[in-house]
């Protein structure tokens, strides 16, 4: 099993791009804001699990504000959990995503956890998603961003998975200490051939003189190039736009041998 994880607060990349490459198919990209825009700190993270001979893969990414705080609390917590995690993975795909929902679930709305979250200043946005086998299961707190192309998708303009939720986190200010915690999850086929899964913090999306607020301008991008290329080159892009968010982006391919659901009259 390969690892990787990064906060903000340790490495702002600020005037920087950095690129990380885990298993020869995970890209990890980070940007954290142009200085010349004002920009001084970064409060983004991310955590990655991967375990290429059982076809699954782990990751989150986090957009915290007011401080990184939360976010390194988030990161520490599950890093701690990666025994945890690797034997929940193992199980078959349903009892996985069942079980994954369910343990993460229990670590928020934890005492433990509640007033380790008193203790931080600041509150962070956490998407968690999962890839095992032919399916994708995601649970997200707040407005960070999943993304899926595939081909058959593209023609029906299907590309977020999640709904970008506002007012939602887990911190200082916190969801789970709500009498109804607050947060979405979903599920997904993965369709036969090459699917692209991509997460990223809203940096990318709202930079200035760019359209990467529409999904078909940031897959455009990786026409004809590496994934690793193509994160590079979106980063690249939101630089030379001025952009002051951070940006954070997980990026990876899976190739389904599978056939996905079809409507029953084709």
């Amino acid at each position: 099993m390969s690892n990787y994880r990064w906060i903000g607060s340790q490495k702002h990349f600020v005037d920087e791009i950095h690129m990380k490459l885990l298993n020869n198919d995970i890209v990890i990209g980070h940007f954290g804001g142009n200085s010349s825009a004002g920009q001084y700190k970064n409060e983004d993270g991310c955590l990655i699990f991967t375990n290429q001979d059982e076809e699954w893969e782990f990751a989150v990414i986090l957009d915290a504000h007011n401080t990184a705080q939360s976010a390194e609390l988030v990161l520490t917590t599950f890093e701690k959990e990666i025994d945890s995690v690797q034997q929940i993975l193992k199980l078959q795909v349903k009892e996985a995503f069942d079980n994954i929902s369910t343990f993460i679930l229990n670590i928020f709305k934890s005492d433990r956890f509640r007033e380790a979250c008193k203790k931080v200043q600041g509150e962070t946005a956490c998407l968690f998603v999962v890839r095992k086998g032919k399916f994708l299961w995601w649970l997200s707190i707040g407005d960070c961003i999943l993304y899926l192309y595939h081909p058959e998708l593209k023609v029906l303009g299907e590309f977020q998975q999640n709904h970008r939720s506002f007012y939602e986190w887990v911190g200082q200010h916190n969801t789970f200490d709500l009498p109804v915690p607050c947060y979405s999850s979903g599920r997904k086929e993965l369709r036969k051939g090459e699917n692209h899964i991509f997460l990223t913090t809203d940096g990318l999306i709202e930079c200035p003189h760019t359209n990467f607020d529409n999904p078909t301008e940031i897959f455009n991008t990786f026409d004809g190039i590496s994934n690793q290329k193509g994160v590079k080159r979106l980063l690249e892009g939101i630089q030379k736009n001025n952009v002051r968010d951070s940006t954070t982006i997980i990026s990876w391919k899976v190739a389904i041998n599978q056939s996905a659901m079809l409507p029953s009259d084709i």
